[in-house]
């Protein structure tokens, strides 16, 4: 039985350690029967070497999102491995340091511009660079924290990801005509380099431990990887826009 990617071409970002979410979301899509290419920033050696532990080979480009000399040659590159696109996979997020930690109230806007370029807008602007190569239609599937909520010591990767979700949904809007869905996996807390670098983590995470319907693994980015590839697949047809939870339940509950 052939596997739910088969025949698919996809390109996946954030691919940084084993433990990341776009790790699993490689591995689950190659054995899914997709061909993927990976982007990296700003240390595309580390992705390489990771990559070798994926099932097959797969080529690194090297991509700061942030960086329109990257994006305006980025359809290019991608072209010169795979020449069309079915999926994007945008697992992209930073924050300077004085952006997180409780200093919220303090964070200058040049710290929050940083945030929201290459945390929001860079879903639109990925998405854009490489419409060239999704002439069939496709499907952009990226990660986001519930931004319904103030969580502790998150602070301006919040309204990031507030305004990620904004994006994802006009995203939705503009690109349905051309059959290309837009969808974002709300994946509860992963113990993965981005989310070490949030001081306070630990509080945060221990969210889980207390409210979780179903039993929360820290170290388990399985979950959200097959949340990505589902979306990506052909089994959601008509669903765009939306985000869906990965987060054993804990946005249901109230206390």
């Amino acid at each position: 039985m052939s596997g739910i990617l088969e025949g698919k071409r996809i390109l996946i970002t954030g691919v940084l350690l084993e433990s990341s979410i776009a790790f699993h979301t490689a591995k689950l899509a190659q054995e899914q029967g997709a061909e993927i290419i990976l982007t990296a920033w700003p240390r595309p050696s580390l992705t390489e070497r990771v990559a070798k532990k994926l099932p097959k080979p797969v080529k690194v480009l090297e991509l700061d999102v942030s960086n329109p000399e990257h994006l305006a040659g980025l359809a290019d590159k991608v072209r010169e491995e795979l020449p069309t696109l079915d999926g994007i996979v945008h697992s992209i997020g930073f924050a300077p340091a004085d952006a997180l930690g409780g200093g919220f109230l303090d964070t200058p806007w040049e710290s929050v511009a940083t945030a929201m370029h290459v945390s929001a807008y860079s879903l639109k602007s990925l998405t854009t660079a490489l419409l060239p190569l999704m002439q069939d239609g496709g499907s952009v599937v990226g990660l986001t924290f519930d931004a319904q909520f103030a969580w502790p010591q998150y602070d301006w990767m919040g309204p990031a990801k507030a305004a990620l979700e904004a994006t994802n949904r006009y995203l939705a809007r503009y690109l349905g005509e051309r059959d290309i869905r837009c969808n974002l996996i709300s994946a509860g807390p992963i113990g993965s380099m981005a989310a070490k670098s949030i001081p306070g983590f630990t509080e945060l995470a221990d969210t889980w431990n207390q409210r979780s319907p179903l039993k929360w693994d820290l170290a388990d980015p399985e979950p959200a990887g097959r949340g990505i590839v589902a979306l990506l697949s052909d089994w959601f047809p008509k669903t765009t826009g939306e985000i869906i939870h990965v987060d054993g339940g804990l946005h249901a509950i109230g206390a």
